[in-house]
């Protein structure tokens, strides 16, 4: 068997199998290419539009169930909170079928009844199907990754991966204009005939509509083929195997025979732990997983809490009628989106193939440290420029590479898995976040717990330091060198 002249920098033959010229720049995609991200994006895209939404959700709630009044601490936390911690245990249950789950979910929240429950109750079945909600919305990061990072070559898979991810910043952009819409279309009753209560159809319709997206490609995300890069990666693994355990005993020859048959299932656990009971496995896993955590400490910690955010640009609905403070939240939900999410997703799609993941994470974490340190300070013109270049660099940094280094950096047969085990991390520092921002901003004020987050930036550009860079490495033929060298 020959070895590849590509394998001692990690390049890939794989490159056979992409019909695809080299001349064109990475961010421009081709026909099949687009529908790939219609098929994968969607899911990325409801799970912004979900996880994103609740915050307008949850201040309806306020007129609809308290009169108005504050939703009680403990179960706001929970409901803004379910969501993430559904999504933990969704990394480590996906098999293709999330989007299903994410659909039952949503169908089940708009069914929360108001009218029969105390609103405390109302508040606890909701947070229910949030969780059940984030189970599918968790299956999905790892199912996006790798139905796009098994379909891209290797020079576009980062900005590929970026192009899905930008669909945090539309999913969020778009649920904030529908809130308008439907509250514009209430206006009349809610405001004119002074019949707040029918808040409760706004907040339902805003959720209900996510539904579109969901039912009009799950046709063609459960009928998607394998892709020929897993198949071949696959095939590679199996040769490398062969050469590795030719003059073995029979019970290793017939597990090559078989490998096919093995292959297509997901990896056994024990094989798992094998990989990486090796450091320099074991480190870019931890890498990636410490890397997630504390980026979704500060991002989340800063996202779903934007009170802050929006009392000091005037958008924090505290004056007017209900509809109004509704309406008023609702555009500044907007003006953050546009300010800094969406710049932010396609600098680094443009740029990501040009200066490499490691470089973005590192700068962009940095930077994050920077101004999360003084945006709370400024005066309202430079708390807006402030702000909005701190989510540009979450964006155009560690907010996407985080998502987009598992994805790269391990072999197929680990990839899903691993990514879920990162993904998850990062979860459950959107959930420490969720639940701990109120009452530490409460017990010592929210500046000292924006330095909280400053800490979590510098952490994390630390913590990239036990990442390699992944631009045009493939990890399958890194992977095959390794076991070749290993028997040598």
């Amino acid at each position: 068997m020959q070895t590849h002249k590509g394998a001692a920098r990690g390049q890939s033959n794989l490159e056979n199998f992409e019909a695809e010229g080299n001349t064109r720049p990475a961010f421009l995609l081709t026909y099949a290419e687009v529908k790939l991200l219609g098929i994968a994006g969607v899911g990325f895209f409801l799970d912004a539009y979900d996880l994103f939404v609740i915050n307008p959700v949850a201040t309806m709630l306020q007129y609809r169930l308290y009169e108005g009044k504050a939703l009680p601490a403990g179960l706001q936390g929970l409901l803004k909170a379910g969501a993430n911690i559904g999504s933990v245990i969704g990394q480590f249950g996906f098999d293709g079928k999330e989007l299903m789950l994410i659909i039952f979910a949503t169908i089940m929240s708009i069914t929360t009844p108001t009218g029969s429950l105390s609103p405390d109750s109302c508040l606890i079945y909701l947070s229910v199907w949030r969780i059940i909600l984030g189970i599918g919305v968790g299956g999905d990061y790892p199912m996006s990754a790798s139905i796009t990072s098994d379909r891209a070559s290797l020079r576009k898979r980062g900005t590929m991966l970026a192009y899905i991810f930008s669909n945090q910043g539309w999913g969020s952009l778009v649920g904030s204009l529908v809130t308008i819409v439907v509250l514009a279309a209430y206006k009349h009753v809610m405001n004119d005939e002074g019949k707040t209560s029918k808040v409760d159809g706004v907040w339902r319709i805003v959720v209900g509509l996510s539904l579109i997206p969901a039912l009009g490609t799950l046709y063609q995300r459960l009928t998607l083929p394998e892709s020929t890069r897993y198949i071949e990666a696959q095939n590679q693994q199996a040769n490398a195997m062969e050469l590795n355990y030719a003059n073995d005993s029979a019970e290793a020859t017939h597990k090559v025979v078989h490998e096919e048959e093995v292959t297509e299932q997901p990896a056994h656990f024990r094989e798992f732990l094998t990989y990486f009971s090796e450091w320099r496995h074991a480190r870019i896993l931890i890498g990636t997983c410490l890397c997630w955590f504390l980026l979704d400490i500060a991002f989340y910690g800063i996202n779903l809490n934007q009170n802050v955010v929006l009392s000091q640009i005037g958008f924090d609905g505290k004056t007017g009628t209900p509809w109004e403070k509704l309406f008023n939240l609702a555009t500044g939900n907007i003006i953050i989106t546009v300010l800094g999410f969406v710049p932010g997703y396609y600098a680094t799609v443009f740029l990501i193939e040009i200066l490499g993941r490691k470089w973005i994470q590192i700068q962009g974490f940095i930077m994050a440290a920077v101004f999360s340190a003084k945006f709370n300070t400024l005066s309202k013109p430079g708390f807006i420029v402030c702000f909005s270049l701190l989510q540009f660099f979450f964006n155009f940094g560690a907010n996407t590479t985080t998502y987009c280094y598992p994805a790269e950096v391990f072999p197929t047969k680990f990839r899903a898995s691993a990514h879920g085990i990162s993904a998850a991390s990062g979860k459950a520092g959107a959930i420490v976040s969720a639940l701990a921002f109120n009452s530490l901003s409460t017990d010592i004020g929210t500046d000292k717990v924006l330095w909280i987050f400053v800490g979590c930036c510098v952490a994390g550009a630390f913590c990239t330091l036990l990442l390699p860079e992944v631009r045009g490495r493939d990890p399958d033929e890194v992977l095959a060198q390794e076991m070749t060298q290993g028997r040598r």
